[in-house]
């Protein structure tokens, strides 16, 4: 009976995060929309408004369109909101880096050290949705200007370091409530992941992420 409780509480949990994932896309996507492709389409309006007086302004507008079907095009990637189902985790992480870079929200690396290892495709969902959760707190509260990423492969141990530059926070039991630290570690325990937050006030935060590879 244990042992079927929680497989069911294992499925319950990878169902979740599958959700909160497509909704998380989904207001990324709806942001960008709004305060990114609007803003440059409004731009490219005002622009060609201009262009019969100053004809040498063409050049602006092409770049501005130009920019703008880049932008829908990086939005295609993810618009399916199975995307993280369909990739690697090194693709979704990536992914979401580039968004970030690319929206000047934060600027942000990407490092891969040792040999890629695929993961179970469950554990990639769990281990995305935990790094999708800091990255959110990072851009709402951090106040960083700097985010480094970094999956470190073992023989059988991939470890996720997340480390920002930000205000940071004391780090005690409310502090780390408040940033979803339970909710972490316990889908982290489901996949046989531990998963830990350091910060220290104006000194940043890291999250680590330790998977034991099957």
């Amino acid at each position: 009976m244990k042992q079927i409780e929680s497989q069911q509480q294992y499925e319950k949990e990878i169902a979740e995060s599958q959700v909160e994932i497509r909704e998380q896309t989904l207001r990324n996507i709806s942001w960008e929309l709004h305060d990114n492709i609007g803003q440059l389409l409004t731009l490219a309006k005002i622009q060609l408004q201009s262009v019969a007086d100053n004809p040498e302004n063409i050049k602006e507008v092409n770049d501005n369109l130009s920019r703008i079907l880049n932008e829908v095009r990086a939005l295609s990637k993810v618009i399916n909101p199975d995307f993280i189902t369909n990739i690697k985790l090194n693709q979704a992480i990536q992914l979401e880096v580039d968004r970030f870079n690319r929206l000047n929200y934060i600027e942000s690396t990407f490092l891969i050290e040792g040999e890629y290892r695929n993961l179970d495709p469950k554990a990639e969902i769990i281990i995305f949705r935990i790094l999708q959760e800091f990255f959110s707190n990072t851009i709402k509260h951090s106040r960083a200007s700097k985010l480094d990423v970094k999956m470190s492969f073992s023989k059988d141990i991939l470890i996720i370091s997340v480390i920002d530059n930000g205000i940071g926070f004391d780090s005690t039991q409310d502090s780390m409530n408040g940033i979803g630290l339970g909710n972490m570690k316990k889908r982290g325990s489901l996949i046989d992941t531990e998963v830990t937050i350091k910060s220290e006030i104006n000194k940043g935060t890291q999250l680590e992420i330790v998977h034991n590879i099957k």
